[in-house]
């Protein structure tokens, strides 16, 4: 093999960090037939990377991060590598800027063409064509010429590092050991995660019922870790489906037997949307009856309106089912240890439910030091500041699992729950909740006009559910205003009401007003959140029962832009 005949200087060695480090990636089915991994940067997840897997405390080198501006001051190019099966694929890298007029229309997107076969790449920023309208880094993404297959472990491994201008220094990146889920010291960090078993005869009749070969159902339910989040591929490597299959081995049964899985994760939202759509997406509307229910709020909740009111209405609604199913509440955290652990707790401890706390099993040894304690290190369990990495959702399974085998091996207590007789510790207000939306038949909604919100949005946010990696659009039978001034009015018989709105960045998303009875109760705006996804609202609670008139109009001047309405929470 022939060299060149004059091998260019090299370029001097820059100081760097890692903000992602060989980090598995799948790419998620597009419509134009490629696959996309989508890595957001936003709302602190960028400066979490810097500190996690970068080991940057440098406070001027943190805020050059949130904006553009100091981004380009600090880096002075971009160190892609890309790892798969077969080498002789590629992939697409693209960095995007956050516009100030459109967030994902007026930025710049950097973009690299990176061949798969380990080596890094290096994309140098002075290079670029920069948009005078840039505000924050916004995102990362990995493109394929084709999406995930199933059965698949991981599309490929991926690591991005920037090298940093002349005057600023990074330290040396901490080296990692393997984590062994083998050894005694992980079976202890997993005996810290047992909050307590609680009153184990719901759970122990669900774990008996699948031994003996009959028909039982784990479900779960919760927001973007639920999902599976962070999990490549986020269908198999998720914490739902990791305990779905460690159950089937604790009972003795294939995954393909008696025992069924549901898994119903919406990201960013709280259990105040929860609720809502519990018989839907849980239930699917009567037609399943989960046996096992894991509740992942813990890290959501912060969302919810109520402060627990919300959470309390859906445990309470679990418990309330005739065939009296197991409710297991588990407290997931963010990279920052934090959760509403103690908040959400008392109602566990209320109910004598079964609790699984993330937090405790692992923020503790986060802070020891490799063989003093440390099983695995913050970089290994995050994938980014919120989400769990394939490590992280096994840590999350093995910590239920580890309750599970432990209600299997105790004697079966007495089931003395009575919900009649047990008032709420928090709040029950939504206990009877239900959805009603444009498909719904019921005698006690009218909807007197769609006025100018009679078009149905089909840009929704999307879930991959139970085991597929498809998504699933949520809230498809809505309202949508595209222009015009005549409101939505309807009459309803209840006594609280939630509004389900959609969620937008787009230039084009308008504000809407709700009014109960001529007074407004609500000022919607969907830009406040700035991404598609599914917002639940309180219009009014605890109010007497009758015939309430609600009208929802645009925002004055803003009646010829767009809003969503997904649907309304309503006790009768």
């Amino acid at each position: 093999m022939e060299g060149p005949k004059a091998p260019k200087d090299p370029e001097k060695k820059r100081q760097g960090f890692y903000i992602m480090r060989n980090k598995q990636v799948s790419g998620s089915a597009q419509p134009n037939g490629t696959g996309v991994q989508f890595i957001y940067l936003n709302d602190g997840r960028m400066i979490s990377s810097a500190r996690i897997v970068g080991n940057i405390t440098d406070k001027e080198i943190l805020d050059l991060l949130l904006t553009t501006e100091g981004f380009r001051r600090l880096v002075h190019s971009i160190g892609v590598s890309v790892e798969m099966d077969n080498q002789d694929k590629k992939a697409v890298f693209e960095f995007q800027m956050y516009g100030k007029s459109d967030p994902y229309g007026s930025g710049t997107t950097l973009r690299m063409e990176v061949p798969a076969d380990g080596m890094e790449y290096i994309l140098n920023l002075s290079n670029c064509d920069w948009s005078d309208d840039d505000s924050i880094p916004g995102q990362i993404r990995f493109v394929f010429e084709e999406p995930q297959k199933d059965g698949v472990a991981a599309q490929a491994l991926t690591t991005v590092k920037f090298y940093l201008n002349d005057g600023f220094t990074a330290p040396e990146p901490e080296e990692e050991e393997q984590v062994n889920f083998a050894c005694s010291e992980y079976q202890k960090m997993l005996q810290k995660s047992l909050v307590q078993t609680g009153n184990n005869a719901r759970l122990k009749a669900a774990i008996e019922q699948a031994k003996r070969g009959e028909d039982t159902t784990i479900a779960f339910i919760g927001g973007s870790i639920t999902q599976g989040a962070g999990a490549v591929p986020i269908n198999t490597k998720c914490y739902a489906w990791r305990t779905f299959e460690g159950l089937c081995r604790l009972v003795g049964k294939g995954v393909d037997e008696n025992i069924h899985y549901i898994k119903a994760g919406v990201g960013g939202t709280p259990s105040e949307l929860g609720m809502i759509r519990y018989e839907r997406d849980v239930c699917r509307d009567g037609a399943v009856t989960p046996d096992i229910v894991v509740v992942e709020f813990a890290v959501n909740d912060e969302g919810d309106e109520t402060k627990g009111v919300c959470y309390e209405s859906l445990v309470r609604k679990i418990l309330a089912a005739k065939n009296k199913p197991a409710v297991i509440l588990l407290f997931a955290v963010f990279a920052n240890d934090w959760n509403l652990q103690e908040r959400l707790c008392v109602v566990g401890e209320h109910y004598q439910l079964p609790m699984v706390s993330t937090r405790d099993c692992v923020v503790e040894q986060f802070y020891k030091k490799t063989g003093a304690g440390r099983i695995v290190t913050k970089n290994q369990f995050f994938y980014d500041c919120f989400h769990p990495t394939n490590i992280g959702h096994q840590i999350m399974a093995d910590g239920l699992l580890y309750l599970m085998q432990e209600v299997e091996r105790s004697p079966q207590d007495e089931d003395t729950l009575d919900l009649k007789t047990v008032p709420s510790v928090i709040g029950g207000a939504f206990e009877q909740i239900w959805l009603f939306d444009r498909s719904s038949k019921t005698d006690t909604v009218t909807v007197v006009s769609t006025g100018d919100f009679s078009e149905t949005d089909n840009e929704l946010q999307g879930v991959e559910m139970d085991k597929n990696l498809t998504q699933t659009k949520e809230f498809s039978y809505n309202w949508k205003h595209i222009k015009g001034q005549k409101p939505f009015v309807m009459d309803i018989c209840c006594t609280s009401l939630i509004m389900v709105n959609k969620d937008s960045g787009a230039p084009n998303a308008g504000c809407a007003q709700v009014f109960v009875d001529g007074e407004m109760v609500l000022l919607v705006d969907p830009k406040v959140n700035g991404w598609i996804h599914c917002n639940p609202l309180i219009c009014f609670q605890n109010r007497d029962r009758k015939i309430w008139h609600i009208e929802v109009r645009m925002q004055p001047g803003d009646e010829d832009k767009e809003f969503t309405i997904l649907g309304f929470g309503v006790v009768s």
